[in-house]
């Protein structure tokens, strides 16, 4: 297609014991060793940009997805000497379930074969849903539920309201409320309130969209 080299990336779960992930490349070895070494996936600009995308996007254009700091820029200009100079990334997020992106690449002196993007897009995207199938992914059996009164007050703990501000807001009492986000916590097997509302983002509870709509109609 015009490309040098390829990534296939894919994580599944949230990490942990029971998470599973797949990683193919035939990245020059030099720039593989620096890249494991100094654990530079960590702190991957390209990694962040693709939870940003709901399409490919070309590497010269993360800075239009994600603030990328001196540090990360640094990090391209060393993979620029490994042989790695620009890049198409496909990206596929599905969050607390999989985040997969593939990688084409091309090699210093050349420049990304615009008239292949598009089959690039088609065949990364194909590349993940097997990569996907192959590292044995199901849906999760099951769910925390949660009732609509404790996913109102985790709604209303993730627009920053206090105890006492949910209560006035739902006509309950304080003690109700603060009852509500403990079986919440519970439930999701979350120590802190922080925990509890990331834990919902990821299940689809509440969604980004949810947390910030409100704010629109005051």
């Amino acid at each position: 297609m015009g490309f040098n080299h390829f990534a296939l990336s894919l994580e599944i779960g949230c990490g942990g014991e029971t998470g599973a992930s797949i990683l193919l490349h035939d990245y020059p070895a030099s720039w593989a060793d620096v890249y494991v070494g100094s654990n530079l996936g960590a702190t991957d600009p390209i990694r962040r940009a693709a939870e940003r995308s709901l399409l490919g996007f070309r590497w010269d254009r993360v800075s239009t997805l994600i603030p990328v700091s001196d540090e990360e820029q640094a990090m391209f200009e060393t993979g620029r000497r490994h042989g790695i100079a620009d890049g198409y990334t496909i990206p596929r997020h599905l969050p607390g379930e999989v985040t997969a992106s593939c990688s084409f690449v091309i090699c210093p002196g050349g420049s990304l074969p615009e008239q292949m993007l598009l089959v690039a897009e088609l065949i990364g995207a194909m590349a993940i849903a097997s990569a996907r199938y192959i590292a044995g992914w199901v849906p999760p059996a099951s769910r925390p539920k949660l009732t609509d009164r404790q996913r109102d007050c985790v709604l209303w703990a993730a627009r920053g309201k206090t105890d006492w501000e949910i209560s006035r807001i739902l006509g309950i009492s304080h003690d109700t409320v603060i009852t509500h986000l403990k079986e919440a916590r519970e439930r999701y097997d979350a120590r802190k309130r922080a925990s509890l509302i990331l834990r919902a983002l990821f299940d689809g509870l509440i969604s980004f969209g949810d947390i910030f709509r409100w704010r629109e109609t005051l």
